[in-house]
């Protein structure tokens, strides 16, 4: 049996970096993926998706962005290649197509066992993410079959979809830049919104992560609260206002389902509205005390046109929606992710 210091599970950013790090220290290591290098990248991303990361910090450990557009943002495919350059750069020793089929403790080691066989390790390493199974909720069941439904990670693009309206759930990143993409091809689109904060594109003339890095604000990109990730444009802030404002039609969250095909709604889109408008001015609020602190020379705070553009929310507001009369011919659930640990 193969005996390594430490078995790395996962061969995406995470694991590749951990790979990294385990080279450098001069530890022997392998790292198996259960499918291609960055895998959930290439099979749990839409066609148009980008990195939210601008390029300057999608970078790896021992990687310096040195392009021509530090505030651009990679696509899919460039990333990949991206991390398969970046092991055979390193010369890592990473295994695809290889699952992981179970671990179990081994005389105060770990017992790795794949296809081919088991190896042993003194240490283990799991990257393989918490955020690549669909999370869906029990009440898509109910709705009628001639709806197509999928997960936000099987959208693809719009002209894939059934001809008419378009119903999006859930209004994070994911669901926030679907609902855009698809209002910019022309669909009708639906939006339902939980409490999901949002945060602005750039600031001050730097891109938001940007000031994330510098202040460390990135240590809790999560405000207290939120029941969702918060809403991010690629290009240019997006908000629940402006998105109104082009023709998406918004509701609250998502209470329930018919066999019928109506969905029914929580009367909380205001709530939702204000707590993404609190959000959005609690980090500029901190961005500002940082840049006063380290008295750096920014461009003053303006007015942002994604944020003060008069929205058109409903009124009164959407609680019922019946989804055949109102030819909806898909639903996109953007209902977030968790990871599959049950080989572990």
């Amino acid at each position: 049996m193969n005996h390594y210091d430490v078995v790395v599970i996962g061969g995406g950013w995470a694991g590749l970096s951990v790979s990294y790090a385990l080279a450098q220290a001069k530890l022997r290591h392998v790292v198996y993926e259960r499918g291609r290098i960055g895998e959930t990248w290439r099979t749990q991303r839409w066609s148009s998706f980008h990195m939210n990361t601008p390029n300057v910090l999608t970078v790896l450990p021992g990687e310096i962005y040195e392009g021509n557009e530090p505030e651009g943002f990679m696509n899919c495919a460039t990333f990949i290649k991206k991390l398969e350059n970046y092991v055979e750069c390193n010369g890592l020793p990473l295994v695809d197509q290889t699952n992981v089929e179970d671990v179990r403790p081994a005389e105060g080691k770990f017992a790795v066992q794949v296809a081919s066989g088991a190896v042993l390790a003194d240490a283990l390493v799991i990257a393989t993410g918490n955020l690549n199974v669909p999370l869906v909720p029990e009440m898509a069941s109910k709705l009628p079959p001639a709806i197509l439904q999928m997960h936000g990670v099987e959208y693809q693009r719009p002209e894939l979809l059934p001809d008419g309206a378009v119903m999006v759930v859930g209004c994070g990143d994911t669901g926030g830049q679907i609902a855009e993409e698809l209002m910019l091809a022309g669909r009708k689109v639906y939006l339902s919104t939980g409490r999901n904060g949002r945060v602005p594109r750039r600031y001050r003339g730097r891109d938001f992560f940007l000031w994330m890095s510098d202040s460390k604000l990135n240590q809790n990109p999560r405000p207290s609260g939120t029941a969702g990730r918060a809403l991010v444009g690629r290009r240019r802030t997006i908000t629940l206002q402006s998105l109104s404002a082009n023709g998406v039609v918004l509701a609250g969250r998502v209470r329930d389902a018919t066999e019928t095909g109506t969905l029914h709604f929580d009367n909380t889109l205001s709530d939702s509205v204000a707590f993404a408008d609190e959000t959005s001015a609690g980090v500029k609020a901190r961005i500002d005390a940082y840049i006063e602190r380290e008295a750096i020379d920014a461009l003053p705070a303006v007015p942002d046109p994604e944020e003060t553009v008069v929205p058109n929310f409903p009124e009164p507001p959407i609680t019922e929606l019946d989804l055949i009369s109102e030819g909806v011919g898909s639903v996109i659930w953007a209902t977030g992710l968790t990871g599959n640990f049950d080989w572990l």
